[in-house]
């Protein structure tokens, strides 16, 4: 953003307000714009979010004695309010626009958005890096962390406000950035965090059942997922990437400027995969796009990950890259962090970590395990507290009829009793005669789960992925998978046992 103020009326007339309606306070100089009344500064404008939680016209008196010069907002002004109140249709998409006004500059990245229910993370990995391997300077956003011109940050959120997105990807110019990728939420699409963006490339990988706590419906859904094809205040993209074997995807109707390319094993497939061989070192297949045939190499595997593999393979070529140095990107990525990745410690079974959250990413995650193994698959999960419920007995299903023993635990229960989810997840299990054992501790639950495990077995950790804590009622504890699983494995003699947490 320039050092430079610009009047409030430029900031009014690119969130679409009616700047004349300000008239006397329109030429009022604005410095920056702010969310958190902590970090406003003087000649700020402040937006007061209404919540839930919190509501920031609290705020907005102290936003005000920090020198700020405006609030926006939704809701009316207190009655003993007495700054400058300019009330936003919505606020969410007002902060957006105004944030690309400050940071016009970020209009210059060529940006990558990938959404569905399951894959974004993994896609999103294999993007940059074959951006990385075309020799760009990148920034990527999303579930794990962010990145910004080889810089790794702790992720917030999977897709943040907007005025931190826009922050951000202006220090990736100023660092000398071309190419940024981001997971897109749905909740991101319906708030209008990505409100204003311009996306050159979309990619769709999947649509399964989630956060209908909030969408409601699965066509509520569905409908938020499209908006990031139709553009949000700004065109459409100029490439869609979309999943032609998902009959969710299947559903989407690019505007007519977009070019779509059509990933999957299917014949409609306008890129397809071809003689594909999977195992427990990886993927092997050849991408068939226009008459090219690419052989395909991945330490990534399972069917899953052959469909996030197409699905980077196919942004890549929107980004104009050759075939094969879209190949030889791939084969250079490593596992991604908490997305079935294998701890290993010696021990004559597989124990493996991943971050499936609902029946359809279990489900594909049992499969993997239950292709790999030479002898049973033993799965242990748990259901998010204050989250979807109705995907609980779904998860609990996919376990029973797919898996050999199931462990059912705890997994961030929130506000919730964790034996409330446990249960919800019990009528799901118990429609199938699977073994199974009830243990609330995740940590009592992993040592059972690899106390149970024999030669040749798979234990399959499934909720938490690359997560490090757990979400309790009443605080949040320190809690990984992975290093549980390697203490575990060292209380049967297997690797070492991790040094004592201070």
């Amino acid at each position: 953003m320039s050092s430079m103020a610009i009047p409030l009326s430029d900031l009014l007339s690119a969130a679409h307000l009616d700047a004349s309606a300000w008239a006397a306070a329109g030429s009022t100089p604005v410095s920056g714009i702010n969310y958190d009344s902590r970090r406003v500064q003087a000649g700020h404008g402040f937006f007061a979010f209404p919540g839930a939680g919190q509501d920031g016209r609290a705020f907005a008196s102290d936003a005000l004695a920090r020198g700020a010069v405006a609030i926006f907002s939704e809701t009316p002004a207190p009655a003993d309010f007495s700054g400058l109140w300019i009330p936003v249709p919505h606020g969410r998409r007002a902060l957006a626009l105004m944030s690309r006004r400050l940071y016009s500059s970020v209009a210059e990245l060529t940006l990558t958005g990938i959404t569905g229910t399951n894959g974004k993370t993994t896609t999103c990995y294999l993007i940059d890096a074959i951006l990385r391997g075309a020799g760009h300077v990148t920034g990527q956003v999303g579930t794990i962390e962010y990145h910004v011109a080889g810089e790794v940050r702790k992720a917030v959120n999977t897709t943040p406000e907007s005025l931190d997105l826009y922050r951000l990807f202006d220090e990736l110019r100023r660092r000398g950035g071309s190419h940024a990728t981001m997971e897109v939420s749905s909740h991101a699409l319906a708030l209008g965090r990505v409100w204003g963006l311009r996306f050159t490339v979309a990619v769709f990988t999947n649509l399964t059942q989630d956060h209908l706590d909030f969408h409601r419906t699965m066509d509520g859904y569905f409908s938020a997922k499209c908006e990031l094809f139709a553009g949000q205040d700004a065109a459409p993209p100029a490439f869609a990437v979309l999943n032609a074997d998902d009959e969710w995807v299947g559903r989407v109707q690019p505007a007519a400027s977009t070019r779509a390319i059509w990933y999957g094993m299917s014949e409609c497939a306008t890129l397809r995969a071809e003689n594909v061989e999977m195992d427990f070192a990886g993927l092997r297949f050849d991408a068939m796009w226009e008459g090219r045939r690419t052989p395909v190499r991945s330490v990534l595997t399972g069917r899953f990950n052959l469909y996030n593999l197409l699905a980077a393979f196919g942004a890549g070529l929107a980004h104009g890259i050759e075939p094969e140095q879209i190949a030889a990107a791939i084969a250079s990525r490593p596992a991604v962090p908490g997305r079935f990745e294998a701890v290993d410690c010696g021990q004559p079974f597989l124990v493996v970590v991943d971050y499936s959250h609902t029946d359809d990413a279990l489900r594909n995650a049992i499969r993997v395990a239950r292709a790999l193994t030479r002898g049973r698959v033993i799965t242990m999960f748990g259901c998010g507290g204050d989250r979807d419920r109705a995907k609980r007995p779904l998860m609990g299903q996919a376990a029973g009829e797919l898996s050999d023993v199931v462990i059912l635990t705890s997994d961030n229960p929130r506000s919730e009793d964790p034996i409330d989810i446990i249960n919800d997840a019990l009528v799901g299990l118990r429609r199938t005669d699977t073994r199974h054992s009830i243990e609330l501790d995740r940590g009592r639950a992993i040592r059972l789960a690899i106390g149970e495990a024999r030669p040749g077995d798979v234990v399959l950790l499934a909720g938490k992925g690359h997560e490090d804590y757990q979400v309790l009622k009443d605080r949040t504890l320190h809690f990984d998978d992975r290093e549980e699983a390697r203490e575990a494995l060292a209380e049967r003699g297997f690797g070492k046992a991790r040094e004592p947490r201070s």
